[in-house]
């Protein structure tokens, strides 16, 4: 049985909507060559090249195997088999599955706690450097 192949651009689309950033945006962060449409086109390519595809990376925050792995068949196959074979038993799930955006999302989200936890840190050492100036 041939593997199905993964297609990389559909990947990026898919991550860049849960993550709610706008191909504009994903446009922005790759810089000035890049516009709304080149990345409508980009999300077309079944294979984009290692550099890109590790650019587009570091803009997402989420780890090039993602994009390069992630099926969706394959993951609702999983999903679908699991309840299919009595994984739940009297109401308890004894074989819990997760979602992989689940880890990606929370990664994201922790990610931005600390960006933000970092920020107030700044901000607090900002004060006290205006007071200890100001004395």
């Amino acid at each position: 049985m041939q593997s199905k192949k993964i297609h990389q651009g559909r990947n990026v689309k898919r991550f860049r909507e849960m993550l709610g950033i706008k191909q504009d945006a994903l446009a922005f962060d790759l810089g000035e060559d890049w516009n709304q449409k080149k990345i409508s086109l980009l999300e077309q390519k079944e294979i984009i090249e290692d550099p890109l595809l590790k650019k587009i990376s570091e803009a997402l925050k989420i780890p090039v195997e993602a994009f390069q792995n992630f099926d969706e068949e394959q993951a609702v196959n999983i999903i679908a088999n699991t309840f299919d074979n009595g994984a739940m038993l009297n109401g308890i799930n004894y074989n819990p599955t997760f979602h992989p955006m689940d880890k990606v999302l929370q990664l994201h989200e922790e990610k931005i706690a600390l960006y933000e936890r970092m920020l107030k840190e700044k901000d607090e050492m900002m004060a006290k450097l205006e007071q200890f100036i100001q004395k």
